[in-house]
């Protein structure tokens, strides 16, 4: 009996080993290349987080933190549009001994000689989306930017789709002079020849990104320009209070080449029967740069492969005309508040944007 009992108790062990190895296998083959063996903390950093956008952006960004077991404390300041809060939030995430920061440098090179400093000090920092200035490897760790060009030259393949012959384009962007926009515009001017009439003000129609602001741009220009065939902007959502201003001129919505957003898509819905010239395309509003920017922070703090790619590529979204690559999205039971392009699932981002 005793060696009966012995041999079971071995078989026993073994299997239980088996299955130790087994599910340590699993765990390592659900942890993503980017994250390495090597335990680290992280810190996101908003120069401004205080509006939907950057809400379903900072928790896509946690998400992707907590597929690295690695990481073992995940910290977030927002500077609240204050640069010296900014620059504050920066240098104290470091003396904390943070060891990797993603930094959204709203306040462009104001913050980088913050940001300098906490890399020279031995700290992953990877600045994302807004141009900071300085190098890799010289003032931070790596910049993961945003193919804002890749963006105008979408929208152009789409207008002349839909417009083949030319036609006259309104196309608004935020503040003065940001980067964005202008890379945008020589994306759109790579694919649009001279028969395609831009009747803003150059570079573009100033917005700051804000509906009220939108509305009166708009009203400008629907009065000084007595047609407009295409409107493009780089914040759909932006829109949606002021595109009502066409049918109170009695005129048809123009198409619409622009960023995605719920409450847009919506509205498209609601008004495709009453306005018969408004098309709509988006690419995706870019919430998921934020992840690939994590994971070049998370592979360098940890020792795991960095990304292949180094510049996040918004994909084209909606299209109304063809249906590719889908339709144009509404989720009427959710606000209007999200970004259905999101790798964010929309309930998730209903909760981030506290509704």
């Amino acid at each position: 009996m005793k060696y009966a009992s012995l041999s079971k108790y071995l078989a026993l062990s073994v299997a239980t080993a088996l299955a130790a190895f087994a599910s340590a296998d699993i765990a390592r083959a659900d942890t993503p290349s980017w994250c390495g063996p090597k335990k680290a903390t992280l810190a996101l950093l908003d120069g401004y987080g205080g509006n939907s956008w950057r809400q379903v952006t900072t928790a896509s960004g946690k998400q992707t933190v907590e597929l690295c077991p690695s990481i073992t404390k995940y910290e977030y300041a927002d500077g609240q549009g204050d640069t010296l809060k900014a620059i504050s939030d920066i240098k104290s995430m470091a003396a904390k001994g943070i060891d990797a920061l993603v930094v959204f440098g709203d306040a462009g090179p104001a913050v980088l000689p913050a940001i300098t400093s906490v890399f020279k000090s031995g700290k992953a920092v990877v600045p994302y989306r807004v141009a900071v200035g300085g190098k890799d490897g010289q003032n931070y760790s790596k910049f993961v930017g945003a193919s804002f060009e890749n963006d105008g030259e979408t929208w152009g393949k789409w207008i002349k789709s839909v417009l083949p012959k030319g036609g006259n384009l309104l196309f608004l962007s935020g503040p003065a002079g940001n980067s964005q926009g202008l890379d945008e515009l020589k994306g759109l001017k790579k694919v649009l020849g001279p028969e395609y009439v831009f009747v803003n003000q150059e570079p573009f129609a100033v917005t700051n990104w804000d509906p009220a602001l939108t509305q009166k741009v708009l009203t400008a220009e629907i009065a000084k320009n007595q047609k407009i065939d295409v409107i493009i902007s780089d914040f759909g959502p932006s829109l949606v209070g002021a595109l009502p201003l066409f049918s109170k001129q009695g005129k048809s919505i123009p198409a619409l080449a622009t960023s995605d957003g719920n409450s847009l898509g919506c509205f498209w819905q609601e008004n495709k029967e009453s306005n018969p010239d408004f098309k709509l395309f988006t690419v995706a509003t870019g919430n998921d740069n934020v992840r690939l920017a994590v994971q070049w922070a998370v592979a360098l703090a940890t020792g795991g492969t960095p990304p292949t790619d180094q510049v996040f590529k918004a994909p084209a979204f909606e299209d109304s005309v063809s249906g590719s690559p889908s339709a144009v999205q509404c989720r009427k039971d959710l606000p209007g508040a999200i970004y259905l392009s999101s790798e964010l699932p929309a309930e998730e981002q209903a909760k981030a944007v506290g509704k």
